[in-house]
């Protein structure tokens, strides 16, 4: 994503320094967003709109549902997917601007209960078996085809050799926010979700998790890219430097990103 001049650019780092409160060119931003950063997004939004005076319309989804809405021609302006491939696959096709795509996050995945004393902090829930026994009958996970998060989970099943102990238990969420509604609700009693949806909860409401350890799945690289419908957007622009400025990146890392 190239500036049309130094000085645009000048100014653009300056609206995230100086924090004005309107803008006389504001325009609207569209964005597609992994379903796992919805929680942070409702922190960056009134302060991108704020500081910068434009409007922030955001879609929710697993990553792969998103990818397909923008092959299918949907509005967007920018992606912010939950890996790196589909971004790079949209570049590759010419659906996005090929020097803007950059990290905004990496995941942390965790095995997550509603039930206080359910998991151990090292996960021997899991590796001990006997699940029904503990009152365990469904493992929920995102969907691997479609959510990255749920791509790590059967990872770390496989680095576990547990995916056909587990099968049977499995239950699959559309999106890592439907794989954390089947724990809330009581439907899972374990769930392989993201860690910032943990921390989204109340203390009282945390029950407990396992921090997967980084080794165990490839890296949930978090990558942003400028789509072609936004590439002339001044608002899609400022969006996409205000997410790698100091302020938006403090929040992203409270809010369990690395």
């Amino acid at each position: 994503m190239q500036l049309k001049s130094l000085r645009k650019k000048a100014i653009l780092c300056l609206c995230f320094t100086i924090a004005p409160t309107f803008s006389i060119h504001a325009e609207q931003v569209t964005a597609a967003i992994a379903a796992n950063f919805a929680g942070t997004i409702k922190q960056l939004k009134p302060l991108f709109e704020q500081q910068s005076g434009h409007r922030l319309v955001t879609s929710f989804a697993s990553s792969g549902t998103l990818f397909a809405q923008i092959h299918n021609g949907a509005p967007f302006d920018v992606f912010l997917s939950a890996d790196e491939q589909r971004p790079r696959q949209l570049i590759k096709e010419g659906l996005a601007v090929a020097d803007s795509p950059f990290i905004y996050a990496t995941g942390r995945l965790v095995l997550w209960s509603s039930q206080s004393e359910l998991i151990d902090p090292q996960g021997n829930v899991l590796r001990a078996g006997n699940w029904q026994q503990k009152g365990i009958r469904h493992i929920a996970i995102a969907n691997p085809k479609t959510a990255p998060y749920g791509r790590a989970a059967l990872q770390t099943l496989k680095t576990m050799q547990l995916v056909d102990a587990t099968k049977p238990y499995r239950v699959t969420g559309q999106n890592i926010a439907q794989t954390f509604q089947f724990v809330v609700s009581g439907n899972a009693q374990l769930g392989f979700i993201a860690q910032t949806q943990v921390l989204a909860l109340p203390k009282s409401e945390r029950g407990s998790h396992w921090q997967v350890p980084k080794e165990m799945h490839s890296p949930i690289q978090q990558m942003a890219v400028m789509l072609n419908r936004g590439s002339n957007n001044s608002a899609a622009e400022a969006f996409l430097y205000f997410l790698q400025s100091p302020q938006a990146k403090a929040i992203i890392r409270t809010q369990g990103y690395r």
